[in-house]
């Protein structure tokens, strides 16, 4: 036998609605057995822009392994800081 469900309530703002989320357990509105996968393809990260000092001599190691590989220094910085985090 189903569960009953409450009724979401109307919200006025963002604020009120997460404030609701916060103090309620969203099984009580939603059925989660019925939920499906979504892709949004378009979905970018959002990012921080941060301020890292190198050596001179490595930040050029890491220019020259970018050119060679065809790729700004900073996307070949991201994809091995990535890649490491992944070894983990």
């Amino acid at each position: 036998m189903s569960k009953q469900r409450k009724n979401i309530p109307k919200f006025k703002s963002v604020e009120q609605e997460r404030a609701f989320w916060e103090t309620h357990d969203s099984t009580d509105y939603l059925d989660w057995t019925k939920a499906q996968q979504v892709i949004l393809p378009n979905l970018k990260p959002s990012t921080k822009t941060i301020s890292l000092r190198l050596p001179q001599h490595l930040l050029d190691s890491i220019k020259a392994a970018a050119n060679a590989r065809d790729v700004p220094y900073q996307s070949l910085i991201k994809v091995w800081l990535q890649e490491k985090l992944h070894e983990r």
